[in-house]
């Protein structure tokens, strides 16, 4: 017999069945739509039948597509079931998205934790800004989000707050005129709560240095460049000390996002353990290059 019909585009065919659409399988899977798309071509080559119709906008299975569903879900189930048996577990993956500080920081204790939380799941990292990120979310290329800020949104839980500190080099000192800050470019949530911590006391401020990555950020308050408002978990960037001398910032409120069709399950669980990891620290922790 020539044709055969792999597990791979029978996977994605289930999904699609599953999931309610193309997209959305593509977006469990974590794959393209296109891929999806190919997968089911190829099991339609192999069978020799049409196994999805246009149906106006959408699509939807043929009876011989509903036939094969029936089998495939049958052939993944006897496949799983025989690599459980050989103590071989098909871990599902999750995907995080994260800003740059929190990566340093967070990220390593988070997978410590949920590895034992979500043992059957493995997790992946998308470090970005959070414009980018939330771009990612929309668009399925992300399970979840890390990003600052308080939120009404449905797919927003919050899991709470991020202490900020001014950060400069040892021994600057700060100028009669308007203050120097080192920020990251905009938009950042760590910038806008800069330069609104100063204006609500009077004090002047200007952008006396930008970056686009925390280490361009460190590096130039290190040189003396100006001030960072920064969160760090309670860790002192090397060749940095904190500033004392300026106003105490309000702290930055932490949401975790999630995708609109993720498992609650897998929210649920990744949204304890944060809430437990912040808790856990006198100095919550840091996220840079904000919204």
């Amino acid at each position: 017999m020539d044709q055969i019909l792999d597990i791979v585009p029978l996977r994605s065919f289930v999904a699609v069945a599953d999931r309610g659409g193309f997209q959305r399988a593509a977006t469990y899977l974590h794959l393209s739509q296109p891929t999806i798309s190919q997968h089911t071509r190829r099991l339609e080559a192999a069978t020799g039948r049409r196994l999805v119709a246009r149906d106006g906008r959408g699509s939807r299975f043929t009876a011989d597509g509903e036939q094969l569903l029936g089998y495939a879900r049958r052939i993944l189930a006897l496949h799983d079931e025989a690599l459980r048996s050989f103590g071989v577990e098909n871990a599902e993956t999750i995907v995080i998205g994260s800003t740059e500080h929190a990566a340093a920081q967070l990220l390593p204790h988070l997978t410590s934790t949920l590895g034992k939380s979500l043992p059957d799941h493995r997790v992946r990292y998308r470090v970005d800004r959070g414009t980018a990120l939330r771009e990612a979310l929309g668009a399925g290329r992300i399970d979840l989000a890390l990003l600052p800020g308080a939120s009404d949104d449905p797919r927003a839980t919050p899991v709470g707050e991020l202490e900020l500190t001014w950060y400069c080099a040892p021994g600057w000192t700060r100028p009669d005129g308007p203050v120097p800050l080192v920020a990251f470019d905009s938009p950042c949530a760590l910038r806008t709560s800069a330069l609104e911590t100063l204006a609500g006391h009077g004090i002047p401020a200007e952008i006396g240095a930008e970056a686009n990555q925390l280490a361009g950020v460190h590096a130039a308050a290190a040189a003396g460049l100006g001030v960072a408002l920064l969160a760090t978990f309670g860790q002192v960037p090397e060749g940095l000390v904190p500033c004392a001398d300026l106003p105490v910032p309000e702290p930055l409120p932490l949401s975790l996002w999630r995708r609109q069709d993720l498992d609650p399950f897998v929210s649920g669980h990744t949204a304890r353990s944060l809430r437990r990891l912040l808790t856990a620290h006198t100095a919550p922790v840091a996220i840079a290059r904000g919204a």
